[in-house]
């Protein structure tokens, strides 16, 4: 009764703290992909290459090459055998039905969304009466759920969740949803103040439930999130420091200063604090998440938006520490960024996350997918000896399974909204109406970004309106010009966008021409690594130099006198905007970074040598 007496006061402190914590901290909302309808040159070949080519792909993994589904299928009885693969493989097929909700979002296919309706009845077959599922446990550890916090348990059904809010979202049918929320009710009744502790060896869940949250408007599931959050770095003789750092249990999220251990978990994990942060207006976590964007920023990125130098820990070891043939850089991790990136852009409304969200989706997530859609890089390195090649699949799957979720999803991060304004965060050609003051506003990008950076708005309120138009200004854009209706008009600079405020009306069209010349990029010259060299950029895309383009590879130098020039070569690489350096009486070849190794084997690297 004491322990129970204590706890009860725990948990009323803590909602009062909370109570008078709370704050709006929501400067923006993204516009949902959903209601974006892309029309571009780069990213809608891609989205549709994807429904043709990567789904069938990975659902082809999960229920022939590997036993995933199988998995399920003994698990619920309708086949026997035992258990194969490893104690997190549940997590991929997840993913691949969230990709697949997607895909389906995006264009309709009966067959695609039939084939779910069969995994999704094998899954929620597979679930025990309590609501728990877990087909390691359940066929492989018998008896033995819940005695390992790195058996990622809760990890698993965090995916669980995010595929079933997606199914959901995409079709209406409520079976994994039902599923889904069964499990959490268990982790609930588990878990909480006066109940059994537990901190997820790798975050997921803590995103998951506030995302079930925002569905089921079910406050436990908010509580659940927000006591997962509060329990990491108070689990003292747990774990060794070092498999704490790795786990991201070392502190408590609040005082959190530098960022450490593995990529992935730190970017879900700080993902879920921001989304806490926005979703309870609660400020407790944003001294911490301002801490750590700077230290991941300043220190610790590749110029590829990539993240996690070490194979080591699969994550970050001291700050400046980046060396390129070693970069470990997950495409999980990377894709980290974009998600943490968009919600610290959704909280504060700078522009340099939007900046930082755009370099790693252009750069360290298109490199994770092969141009044919069926080959994933696990690792990104900034230079290889031509030994380093993409897989159609890995024994540990989560980058496959993740790009799948995440290509059909990338109208996510174009347009957000606040309440006196519309935030143009990517130019990707695309459509959206979005609704201001209960009115709705159509808005068109037209575009052939990132290879050009001319970008025309067309806006269609229903009738005419106040309200600022807010244009991200990239911070590789040190030139642009800015019209409304083919005339100059005022605005201004505010944290990275060009805000224009007036009356609006149907047919206004804004034409915004970034100056897009090819710039070399110096490293911090604490980034002992990139002493004596330079990086290439054009625009929001880092380039890389390929040895198949270049016979003099090994010789390659650039200078001040270096000239640049770009063409675009349509029957390259799927189409894109190539570099020519000529230095001397030497002629290079820079080609997309994301685009290496889709031909020839052989060598290539970011950073050249600078004389």
């Amino acid at each position: 009764m004491k322990q129970i007496y204590i706890y009860t006061l725990a948990l009323v402190f803590l909602l009062f703290c909370c109570a008078n914590k709370k704050s709006d901290v929501q400067s923006n909302l993204p516009v949902d992909f959903s209601k974006v309808k892309i029309e571009d040159n780069f990213w809608l070949p891609r989205i549709k290459k994807h429904a043709e080519i990567t789904i069938p792909a990975v659902i082809r993994q999960n229920e022939v090459e590997t036993h995933r589904i199988e998995n399920f299928k003994i698990a619920a009885g309708l086949d026997t055998g035992e258990f194969k693969g490893l104690f997190y493989d549940d997590s991929d097929l997840y993913k691949v039905i969230e990709g697949c909700a997607y895909s389906l979002v995006n264009e309709k296919n009966p067959s695609l969304e039939a084939k779910m309706d069969e995994i999704i009845a094998i899954i929620a077959a597979a679930q025990q009466p309590d609501g728990y599922l877990s087909t390691y446990f359940l066929l492989c550890k018998k008896g033995e759920r819940w005695t390992d916090m790195d058996k990622h348990e809760m990890y698993c059904c965090g995916h669980l969740i995010e595929a079933a809010v997606a199914y959901y979202n995409a079709t209406g049918k409520e079976t994994l949803l039902d599923v889904a929320k069964k499990y959490a009710d268990c982790i609930c009744s588990t878990f909480g103040y006066g109940k059994r502790d537990w901190v997820p060896g790798h975050p997921e869940i803590e995103l998951a439930l506030i995302k079930l949250f925002k569905v089921t408007r079910e406050e436990k599931y908010l509580s659940m999130a927000h006591y997962l959050l509060e329990q990491r770095g108070r689990q003292e003789g747990t774990w060794t420091e070092s498999v704490r750092d790795y786990y991201q249990d070392l502190l408590p999220v609040s005082q959190l200063t530098k960022i450490s251990g593995h990529a992935v978990r730190a970017m879900y994990l700080f993902t879920g604090m921001a989304d806490y942060c926005s979703t309870a207006s609660d400020t407790t976590y944003i001294g911490a998440l301002n801490r750590l964007w700077d230290d991941v920023v300043l220190t610790k990125m590749y110029v590829t938006g990539g993240i996690g130098s070490s194979q080591h820990n699969e994550g970050f070891t001291d700050s400046y520490d980046l060396p390129n043939a070693e970069a470990y850089c997950e495409t999980c991790a990377s894709i980290g960024m974009v998600f943490w990136n968009q919600r610290m852009n959704g909280l504060f409304g700078g522009g340099k996350y939007a900046d930082i969200m755009e370099r790693s989706m252009f750069n360290g997530v298109l490199a994770g997918e092969a141009l044919s859609m069926d080959k994933f890089f696990y690792v990104n390195p900034l230079e290889s000896d031509g030994n380093h090649h993409r897989r159609p699949w890995y024994g540990t799957a989560c980058c496959p399974s993740n790009v799948s979720r995440f290509i059909p999803s990338v109208g996510n991060y174009i347009y957000a909204v606040s309440k006196d304004a519309i935030w143009l965060n990517s130019y990707i050609g695309s459509e959206t109406i979005v609704e201001l003051a209960n009115e709705k506003v159509g808005v068109a990008l037209i575009t052939d970004y990132p290879w050009n950076g001319e970008v025309r708005v067309v806006l269609t309120p229903e009738r005419s309106k106040n309200f600022t138009l807010k244009m991200r200004l990239p911070s590789w854009c040190e030139k642009y010009l800015f019209t409304v209706n083919g005339k100059p008009c005022k605005y201004k600079e505010n944290e990275g966008y060009l805000d224009i405020q007036r009356k609006w009306k149907s047919g206004d069209e804004i034409v915004f021409v970034m100056d897009m010349p090819v710039k070399v990029v110096a490293a911090d010259p604490r980034v002992k690594a990139d002493v004596g060299k330079r990086a290439v950029q054009r625009g929001p895309v880092v380039y890389c130099m390929e040895e198949t383009d270049n016979p003099e590879y090994d010789s390659a130098v650039i200078d001040s006198s270096t000239s640049f020039s770009s063409s675009f070569e349509k029957d390259l690489l799927g189409g894109i905007v190539s570099i020519t350096a000529v230095s001397g009486q030497n002629k290079f070849k820079f080609v997309p970074y994301y685009a290496w190794d889709n031909r020839a084997a052989g060598r290539m690297k970011v950073w050249i040598d600078y004389k």
